[in-house]
């Protein structure tokens, strides 16, 4: 399929191309939208409502704070660590409005975790929530970090709510740890000094200036950040902006500009939640429903009741979490016309019982960090095709290769490769890396395995890098077996995924220990210390020796086929 952009058949209403340069900013992109949706609600977190004014007022405050009060330039990194807070918009804007760099950290890194993405991105200042105070305090020093915004959970809500809420959390053991970091400014105080202060709008942005440096670990195991520009973001907005313009079979366009109401339980810090909910639906004027804790099933039940939400973001492990809560059933999915599943496959058992219990069907769709994130979604309703992620979007081409590099016929196994301008400009400082995934033609190589259709539907079939994929996220082998190889108690180990239920794929760690006394809750309590939760390995087999190559390279081809030999066993 040598085309240079996708020409089959889209639902009605959905353009071929997209213009990538209508705006020279992201920036550009949030004015706009701010000032002709001033009055319309924009985020919504613990029950209370921010209207676009809110949100371009508090962002304009945190601006003039970071022009005034510190010394960071345009094109300076600032990392944002917090969950799915008030705060977050506030934050992403404010640093667009100083001409900053954002930089996406998970809240639940670990120490280690953090101090490599900080010192990797160059970072000068972090916004972080007051939880991770004592595992900021214990790196500051190391990094290049000069400037800190600290908030607590309810710093955006008004009084007595605020008050209540965050004394509470401060009681509550181990959820706020005491820490030492005097240099700390509140966010509310920061806003309060930038509210006394003029805006100096900086010089606007090029469209191939970066906008977002975002981790991943890529086709290999060393977190590494892709650098996603202005155009890049902008493009995946105007990406889903004509994907939501499809009509209905009355030629009634299905999706509203401005009266749309989002559910966004999916974390802001990862690039699909933050495209979609903070790029992509604030182009659109649309009102998004923060969920901060998606695990505490009852409580996100009980912030979404109150709304006739028109979509829902999520993934398969959330489907199925909610559908098992029996008071699901009583959420409100009259207004419901956009179920949107990404980040990892989505089960056909989920998807014909979350059609039954909300009368919509789940649309699949494909991407990744590299492309901003989206490469191909389905259409909605009867035009989405189960099984497979849908169709490229707008102005994006893609083609199977195979081990040569040659382009496959239409309906043969391939690497799946994407060509397109949401496509990243590279990796930050890592040239190597950035070739090694581009080819000459600038054909970004994915690492998964598809098939193109005739009516060109992609349907993923396997993935060609060892890279494990928990509950929509990226955990690569070569990380973990490098942590854990530090045991003074193992020889030698492997890690590959697993099939689970409940996370699509689960960590299964292989170990050849020097110390016969060494039990696998010991390596997982080790792997705690330093790994993120989902990265930790949720099965662990003991061995005396692992398979290898002449050279002494492990195998993991081998472990896989072991393990899929005696699942078909069973």
């Amino acid at each position: 399929m040598d085309a240079k952009f996708w020409n089959g058949k889209r639902a009605p209403g959905v353009a071929d191309t997209i213009n990538p340069d209508a705006y020279n900013s992201i920036l550009e992109v949030f004015e706009e939208s701010a000032k002709k949706n001033a009055d319309r609600p924009a985020f919504t977190g613990i029950g209370y409502t921010l209207t676009y004014a809110d949100i371009d007022k508090y962002s304009t405050d945190l601006a003039v704070y970071l022009q005034t009060y510190t010394d960071l330039q345009p094109g300076d990194r600032i990392a944002i660590q917090m969950p799915n807070l008030l705060q977050f918009p506030i934050a992403v804007f404010g640093a667009l409005k100083a001409g900053l760099v954002i930089v996406n950290t998970n809240p639940l890194y670990t120490v280690r975790e953090m101090h490599h993405q900080f010192n990797d991105s160059g970072a000068r200042a972090l916004i972080f929530m007051d939880v991770f105070g004592h595992m900021v305090e214990e790196i500051v020093d190391d990094t290049p970090i000069e400037h800190l915004i600290v908030t607590s959970i309810a710093d955006m809500l008004p009084n007595p709510k605020r008050t209540l809420i965050n004394l509470a959390a401060k009681h509550i053991k181990k959820l706020v740890q005491p820490y030492d970091l005097p240099q700390a400014v509140r966010i509310r105080k920061a806003l309060s000094l930038g509210e006394k202060g003029k805006y100096q709008r900086p010089e606007s942005a090029k469209p191939e200036d970066i906008a977002v440096l975002q981790y991943t670990g890529g086709t290999t195991g060393v977190a590494k950040g892709a650098m996603l520009t202005h155009r890049n973001i902008i493009a995946n907005m105007q990406q889903a902006k004509a994907h939501l313009s499809q009509l209905d079979k009355d030629g009634n366009r299905m999706h509203e500009p401005g009266s749309e109401i989002i559910v966004a339980p999916l974390p802001l810090y990862h690039i699909y939640a933050f495209t979609v909910h903070l790029m992509a639906m604030v182009d659109q004027g649309n009102h998004n429903i923060l969920i901060a804790n998606p695990r505490d099933t009852s409580m996100f039940i009980r912030f979404i009741k109150p709304w006739q939400f028109t979509a829902f973001i999520g993934l398969n492990t959330l489907f199925v979490s909610l559908m098992n809560h029996p008071d699901f059933k009583n959420c409100d999915f009259s207004k419901l016309k956009l179920t949107l599943s990404g980040g990892t496959a989505l089960q056909g058992d989920t998807g014909d019982k979350w059609k039954e219990a909300t009368g919509v069907s789940i649309s699949e769709a494909y991407g990744l960090t590299e492309c901003s994130p989206a490469v191909c979604i389905n259409p909605v309703g009867d035009l989405t095709q189960p099984g497979s992620v849908g169709v490229p979007v707008p102005s994006t081409a893609v083609k199977c290769i195979d081990d040569e590099g040659n382009e496959v016929p239409i309906g043969e196994r391939g690497e799946l490769c994407v060509k397109g301008p949401q496509v990243m400009k590279g990796y930050w400082k890592r040239p190597e890396a950035t070739d090694e995934i581009f080819d000459d033609e600038r054909w970004l190589k994915t690492g998964d395995v598809a098939v193109i259709q005739e009516d060109g539907f992609v349907r993923i079939v396997d993935r060609i890098k060892d890279m494990v994929l928990v509950s929509g996220f990226n955990v690569y082998p070569n990380e973990i077996e490098d942590i854990v190889s530090q045991h003074d108690g193992v020889e030698n180990c492997a890690v590959i995924g697993v099939p689970d239920e409940k996370t699509g794929e689960a960590v299964k760690l292989y170990i050849v220990p020097v110390d016969k006394s060494l039990t696998p809750e010991d390596v997982k309590q080790y792997c705690k210390m330093n790994l993120t939760a989902y990265k930790v390995p949720k099965q662990i087999e003991f061995r005396e020796e692992l398979p290898m190559t002449p050279v002494g390279k492990i195998l993991r081809k081998d472990l896989r086929a072991e393990e899929i030999q005696k699942r078909q066993s069973v």
